[in-house]
C-alpha cells in the first residue's frame, strides 16, 4: 500500500494529519469567535502553515534522524495542544511563559486538573500514534535523501507560507502584533505555536525594561494619575471609619449574577441579599484579574495598578517596589495580617506579602484540617471563619485583616451534607455545582458575622466583601445562557457577567445600593477615603468609588471597557443599558453626521490602552523604586549623582 506513495515524504503526511488535528481543536474544543468568512479562512490555514514550517525542518536532517525528528516534533506539539486545552478549559485563555513558570502550584490543583480531563481526550493523540507507526513499519519507505533543490523548495514554501498567513491576518486584524491585549486574536490569526514564538519575545522584552529603566518614564505616568485617577474631594463618607479595624473578605469565584437571584425558586445568597440592604453595595463593579485571578484580585487591592496582561504579577514581579494599602495602613497605626487555610507558597504569596508589608500570614498550618472538614482546594469556608476568629481576637487594634475562603473554587464540589440547595440542570457540571457552593458560602459569611458580633470584633470594625473574580468561564455560554433565560450570551453579556459584588458594611450606617461603574484598581483609594488616611502621595490607577468626580471607564486587562454608556469588547460597541450593537452605515470617508463604532468608542479605547500600558510600564521598569512615597519624587540614580 505504502509502496505507492513513496514520492510522498513523511513530513508532509506528518503535516497534513497535525494540521487537521489542530484545526479541529481550534474549531470546535476552543471557543473561538469567528465573524466573517475571512476568519474562518486564516483559522483553517493557520495549522498547516505552522506544522509545516516545523516539520519540513526534517529535510535538513540526515536520513536517520529524519523518521526521529517527526516522531518527537508531533508528539511535543500534540502536548502543547493538550496542556492549552485543558487550560483553556477552566481560564478560556491560552498559556504564557510566566503561567508556565507557575508550575509549583499545579502540586495545589489537586480534583480542579483532574476536572478538566476528559476520557475522549485520548483521541487528540491518534495522528501521533498514526505518525509513529508508519515512521517504524514503513522507514525505509518514508525516508527520503532530499536534494538541495528540494530543502530549498521546502524552505522557501514554509517561509511563503507563513508569510502569507500573516499578510491575510494583517488585512483581517490591521496591526495584529500591536495588540497584545487579546491572546485570541493572535491564536485566530497566526496558530497556537506562532503565538507561542511571539509569546517567547514579548517577555523577553519585559524581561529587559527593568535593566534600561532610569525612572524618568514616571513623570508622564504621574501627570496622567494626577488628572484622570483618584480624587482627593471630601465626601460626607471621608474618615467615617477612621481608626476602625477593616476585616476585608475576598469572595473566592463569587458573580453579581447569583446575587438577588433564585434557583428552584430559592435565593441562591439570602444572606448577602439582606446585607447588601444595610451596606453599601455597588452593582456595576467589575472584576479586572488577569491570569494570576485571586492573586491578581489581591494586586489590584494592595497597590492600585493592573495586573500584567499574561502570568501573574505575584510570581514575575514578587520583588519589585510597591506601595500597598498594608504598608499605608501601617504608616498609619494598624497591623496587617491574611488569613488562608492553603500552602504559604501558593502564588507565591510568601514572598510577595512580604514584599508588601504584611505582618502576618495564616496559611494552612496555622488552621486544624481534616478529612471531614475539607474538600477540594482544602479547609471549607465554616470551619475557616470559625478557627480564625480566635487570630482576630489576638491582633493589636487598629488591625487590617484579609481573608481569603476557599469553597466555592472550580470544580465546586461540596459534600451532600453540606449542600443546602439543589443542583442546576444543564449540560455543565460547572455551572450546576455552583449554585451549591455559592450558597455555602453565603451561610460561612452568615456565621462569621454572627461570631464577630459574639466575640466583640464587629462594632468596632468594618467589613469589605469582594468577588475576586469570575468563577463561570464563557466555556460554559449555552448553560449560563438557560440559567439567565437568553438565546445565547453575546459578547455584552459575556462583559457583564464580569461583575462580581463589592459590598461595605459599616456597622451603623445605613448604606445604600450605588449604580455608578467602578472596579477592583477602585479598591484602594476608596478604603483610604473612608478610613480618614491621606494617600496624596500615593501613585495609582484608582479612583475614590464615593466621590461624585470619576474616572469615564473601567478597564478590563484583555483592552474591553466599560463606560457610563458604552461597552467594548471584542472590536464591538455596545449600549451600556440596552446592550444593543452600535452599527453604522459608514457610507463614506466624509464626515456626513453618521458614528461609526470607533466614533463612540475609540476615545475611551484610546485612554484604556494608554493607562493599561502606563500601568505595565511601572511592574516591568520596576519605576516605584525612583519615588519616595514618604516625601518627595527621586530623581533617577544618574540625576542624583549629576547634582552630586
Amino acid at each position: 500500500m505504502f509502496q505507492r506513495v513513496n514520492k510522498v515524504p513523511l513530513y508532509v503526511v506528518a503535516s497534513l494529519l497535525f494540521g487537521i488535528k489542530t484545526y479541529i481543536v481550534y474549531r470546535f474544543l476552543f471557543n473561538i469567535e469567528l465573524d466573517n468568512m475571512m476568519q474562518e479562512i486564516i483559522l483553517f490555514i493557520n495549522p498547516f502553515v505552522s506544522a509545516f514550517l516545523v516539520f519540513a525542518i526534517s529535510v535538513w536532517l540526515k536520513e536517520e534522524r529524519q523518521m526521529k525528528f517527526i516522531r518527537y516534533a508531533t508528539l511535543l506539539g500534540s502536548f502543547i495542544i493538550y496542556f492549552n486545552l485543558i487550560f483553556y478549559r477552566n481560564f478560556t485563555d491560552f498559556l504564557t511563559i510566566p503561567v508556565l513558570f507557575q508550575g509549583s502550584n499545579a502540586a495545589d490543583l489537586g480534583s480542579s486538573i483532574l476536572a478538566l480531563i476528559y476520557p475522549g481526550d485520548i483521541l487528540l493523540f491518534l495522528d501521533v500514534v498514526i505518525i509513529w507507526y508508519l515512521s517504524k513499519k514503513y522507514k525505509n519507505t518514508f525516508i527520503v535523501s532530499y536534494q538541495k533543490r528540494k530543502k530549498a523548495l521546502a524552505f522557501s514554501l514554509s517561509i511563503a507560507f507563513l508569510l502569507g498567513n500573516y499578510i491575510l491576518a494583517e488585512i483581517e486584524r490591521p496591526q495584529l502584533l500591536q495588540r497584545t491585549f487579546d491572546r485570541e486574536y493572535l491564536v485566530k490569526n497566526i496558530g497556537i505555536f506562532n503565538y507561542h514564538v511571539y509569546d517567547v519575545v514579548q517577555q523577553s522584552k519585559s524581561k529587559a525594561q527593568r535593566v534600561f529603566a532610569d525612572g524618568n518614564e514616571l513623570t508622564e505616568i504621574k501627570a496622567y494619575m494626577k488628572d484622570n485617577t483618584t480624587d482627593q474631594s471630601e465626601t460626607d463618607l471621608a474618615g467615617v471609619a477612621k481608626d476602625k479595624n477593616l476585616i476585608f473578605i475576598s469572595l473566592e469565584s463569587l458573580q453579581s449574577f447569583v446575587i438577588n437571584n433564585t434557583l428552584h425558586d430559592e435565593e441562591v445568597t439570602p444572606f448577602l441579599n439582606d446585607l447588601i440592604d444595610e451596606s453599601y453595595y455597588f452593582e456595576n463593579f467589575y472584576h479586572q484579574t488577569e491570569q494570576g485571578k485571586t492573586s491578581d484580585s489581591e494586586f489590584l487591592v494592595e497597590t492600585g495598578l493592573y495586573p500584567l496582561p499574561s502570568g501573574a504579577v505575584f510570581f514575575t514581579h514578587g520583588q519589585n517596589e510597591y506601595n500597598s494599602t498594608s504598608e499605608l495602613l501601617k504608616d498609619n497605626g494598624y497591623t496587617s495580617s491574611v488569613l488562608h487555610a492553603n500552602n504559604k507558597s501558593f502564588w507565591n504569596r510568601d514572598v510577595m506579602y512580604d514584599n508588601l508589608g504584611i505582618d502576618q500570614f495564616y496559611d494552612i498550618d496555622a488552621y486544624e484540617v481534616t478529612d471531614e472538614n475539607s474538600i477540594g482546594w482544602g479547609l471549607k469556608d465554616k470551619p475557616f471563619f470559625e478557627q480564625s476568629i480566635k487570630y482576630l481576637q489576638s491582633l493589636p487594634e487598629p488591625y487590617y485583616s484579609r481573608f481569603i475562603t476557599l469553597t466555592n473554587h472550580y470544580p465546586f464540589d461540596l459534600a451532600e451534607e453540606d449542600a443546602t440547595i439543589d443542583k442546576f440542570d444543564s449540560n455543565s457540571k460547572t455551572l450546576n455545582q455552583y449554585f451549591q457552593t455559592v450558597r455555602y458560602m453565603d451561610e460561612s459569611i452568615k456565621d462569621f458575622f454572627d461570631q464577630l458580633k459574639e466575640s466583640g470584633e464587629y462594632e468596632n470594625s468594618i467589613i469589605v466583601m469582594m468577588g475576586d473574580h469570575y468563577g463561570i468561564s464563557d466555556f460554559h455560554d449555552k448553560a449560563m445562557a438557560q440559567y439567565l433565560d437568553k438565546e445565547k450570551i453575546t459578547p455584552y453579556d459575556h462583559i457583564q457577567l464580569q461583575r462580581v459584588p463589592f459590598i461595605v458594611h459599616i456597622p451603623g450606617e445605613k448604606g445604600k445600593t450605588i449604580s455608578e461603574i467602578g472596579g477592583q484598581i477602585d479598591v484602594k483609594p476608596t478604603l483610604m477615603h473612608i478610613l480618614g488616611i491621606d494617600d496624596s502621595n500615593d501613585l495609582s490607577f484608582g479612583t475614590n468609588l464615593f466621590s461624585e468626580k470619576r474616572k469615564e471607564f473601567v478597564a478590563l486587562r484583555d483592552g474591553s471597557f466599560i463606560s457610563n454608556d458604552y461597552i467594548y469588547t471584542k472590536d464591538q460597541c455596545f449600549n451600556r443599558e440596552t446592550g444593543e450593537l452600535i452599527v453604522s452605515d459608514q457610507e463614506d470617508s466624509e464626515d456626513n453626521g453618521e458614528k461609526t463604532i470607533d466614533s463612540h468608542c475609540e476615545p475611551i479605547k484610546e485612554k484604556v490602552q494608554q493607562e493599561l500600558t502606563y500601568s505595565d510600564q511601572i511592574i516591568y521598569g520596576d519605576l516605584f523604586r525612583f519615588h519616595d512615597f514618604q516625601n518627595k519624587n527621586l530623581e533617577s540614580e544618574e540625576n542624583e549623582k549629576e547634582q552630586q
